[in-house]
């Protein structure tokens, strides 16, 4: 299993995205970034977003000053909202991160949990899916060959148009980041694309339904197996005592939490849920490095997935505490959870017709 960390570069909010702010929180994230390389982590993502909480709106400018810093990680959006983007500017920027990097490069894709970039580039929000249809048919096609003749709604037409840079990777990874939506699962099954799943709430046993659907999606496409590959996205933190690691994580992540959740109509969050998330079964990784361990594992026995990406920085947090949690992530838990996994070899369910 592939195991490391993403980040939306959370700022202030009150700071209302100063320069300041965002250039202290942007070197803070390279460190982080070169510190997870360090340490053995696999993946490093980073987010898009157009707020005034996130530092990051262009993720391929960040990831490639990372790229100069770091010589193993892999590096990934996460996410590239491509609904209101340019595919052929995604294809361009990633590629170029792909050569600065040695071949390190990936975009993971999605329609975006926050919508504040279609107003601000143009788009309509009643054009929601069918954008992000239409511009990954596109970044897909350019991907497969080097002259692309296309058409679409939303975006001028290509006629036999060559796109560069190429990769250095023969292909570059897309993969498709979903929320819960069936719709997306089965999307990205029957493109035979990788799937991130994100897991933020609630108990994870219940979306073992949604990677079935995403794996007999690209079964019944004629998809390798081995291809349908499955990401977890998750909220936690990591300290050397359980009760540590709660006190840091819980005021910052019950603020940020709240602050979204007053915008999108959910309940305030509380000390209640939050310990209910941090049970075995819950949602939340924040704990000892062997809770954390645990839950990895739990997790992989439900549902066999092939990386997990751990957020640990959901509010602004004490960047002396964020690095202490990496190096835990990466000496103290990442090497068991592979040797762990390696040894019980679990083999991807076969789903019948």
């Amino acid at each position: 299993m592939d195991i490391g960390l993403y980040s939306f570069a959370e700022v202030d909010p009150d700071s209302r995205g100063s320069g300041a702010s965002t250039a202290l929180r942007l070197r803070e994230l390279i460190e982080e970034i070169e510190l997870a390389d360090q340490v053995g982590l696999d993946v490093f993502g980073v987010g898009e977003h157009h707020r005034p909480d996130y530092a990051v709106s262009a993720p391929a400018v960040v990831l490639a000053a990372a790229a100069a810093r770091t010589r193993r990680i892999r590096l990934t959006s996460a996410v590239t909202v491509l609904s209101s983007d340019d595919p052929v500017r995604v294809f361009q920027e990633f590629a170029t991160l792909d050569a600065l990097s040695g071949g390190r490069a990936e975009i993971m894709a999605g329609r975006g949990s926050f919508t504040e970039s279609f107003p601000l580039f143009g788009y309509d929000l009643d054009d929601y899916d069918d954008l992000f249809a239409e511009k990954l048919d596109l970044l897909l096609a350019l991907r497969a060959r080097e002259r692309v003749t296309w058409r679409g709604k939303h975006r001028p037409p290509l006629a036999d148009r060559s796109v560069y840079p190429r990769p250095v990777q023969a292909e570059l990874p897309v993969w498709i980041a979903v929320g819960g939506t069936p719709q997306s699962v089965v999307r990205a099954g029957t493109l035979g694309l990788p799937m991130a799943l994100a897991i933020i709430g609630g108990m994870p046993e219940r979306f073992v339904p949604l990677i079935e659907l995403y794996r007999e999606s690209g079964r019944r496409a004629g998809h390798d197996p081995a291809r349908l590959q499955v990401g977890i996205n998750s909220h936690g933190f990591l300290a050397e005592q359980s009760d540590e690691a709660a006190e840091l994580f819980y005021p910052p992540f019950a603020r940020t939490m709240t602050r979204i959740g007053r915008e999108r109509g959910w309940p305030p969050t509380n000390r209640q849920h939050f310990e209910a998330g941090r049970s075995l079964e819950g949602a939340l990784l924040v704990g000892s490095p062997q809770e954390v361990i645990d839950k990895i594992l739990y997790q992989h026995r439900l549902f066999h997935h092939d990386r997990f990406l751990l957020q640990l920085t959901v509010g602004p947090m004490p960047h002396e505490r964020v690095l202490k949690a990496i190096e835990l992530l990466g000496t103290r838990v990442a090497p068991v959870v592979r040797r762990e996994i390696l040894t019980s070899s679990p083999q991807t369910p076969v789903l019948t017709p």
